[in-house]
């Protein structure tokens, strides 16, 4: 991409607050978006080949939203955990192992998209993340649901097309959590904890695609419990 072109969309940038450039060949994060870190609200990047974000990302101060999936990152830097204002962070397709240490400190993340990554344990750093509404981990390598998942505070978590075989029983104490999904997973029936379904507020449980017979739920504990919420969701909705 010519640098003329570039120079203009930094300029309606530079106006709009927004900076969209996809499917560009751009192989780094455009250094002359240093220029912007005051005016920019929303960047998207996303089916570029970038590796690497600059530290500089962190200077963002007013950006709300950050997409750059189908890129090549390996990681964020922890720069990024300055983003005080950042709501919607999405960075599926790329090849992502961990999050920054310090990623509980965006309090303000609603929507984070880490779909098609690399992760193998549904990270930690979730569970600070008080304003959380969706978070999308499906096609990773997770195999577990550990403990400590009841501090996250999400109305939705979509676990689809992992490798979960094992789920804590905390996972029916996340205090917003509504939807689950866990489709195509390896999951055995008896690995379900029948608290999800008797004694959560879980009233979407996606479980096509496992190592038992969608049928089967119906002679767990709880699931008459379950149907009611299920049901009341969607009048509402209706």
């Amino acid at each position: 991409m010519g640098n003329s072109a570039l120079k203009a969309h930094i300029e309606t940038a530079q106006k709009t607050g927004v900076f969209q450039l996809t499917e560009k060949g751009l192989t780094e994060f455009p250094e002359d978006l240093q220029r912007l870190v005051g005016n920019l609200r929303t960047v998207n990047l996303s089916s570029n080949k970038i590796e690497v974000l600059p530290p500089w990302t962190g200077k963002f101060s007013v950006l709300k939203s950050l997409s750059l999936n189908h890129n090549r990152l390996t990681r964020l830097p922890e720069e990024i955990c300055k983003l005080k204002k950042l709501e919607t962070l999405n960075v599926c397709g790329n090849h992502i192992a961990n999050l920054p240490a310090d990623f509980g400190q965006l309090s303000a993340l609603k929507t984070l998209t880490l779909s098609g990554n690399q992760l193998r344990a549904i990270p930690k750093q979730l569970c600070t993340l008080r304003h959380l509404d969706v978070v999308d981990l499906s096609k990773n390598k997770i195999q577990a649901i550990p403990d400590e998942v009841s501090g996250v505070q999400a109305i939705e978590i979509n676990l689809n097309q992992n490798q979960i075989s094992q789920i804590s029983v905390q996972i029916s104490h996340c205090p917003r959590l509504k939807v689950l999904r866990l489709e195509e997973n390896c999951l055995e029936l008896g690995m379900l904890p029948q608290s999800i379904l008797g004694d959560s507020q879980i009233s979407l449980l996606a479980v096509e695609g496992n190592l038992f017979e969608i049928k089967r739920l119906r002679d767990l504990e709880g699931y008459e419990k379950y149907m009611e919420r299920f049901t009341a969701t969607r009048k509402k909705f209706a």
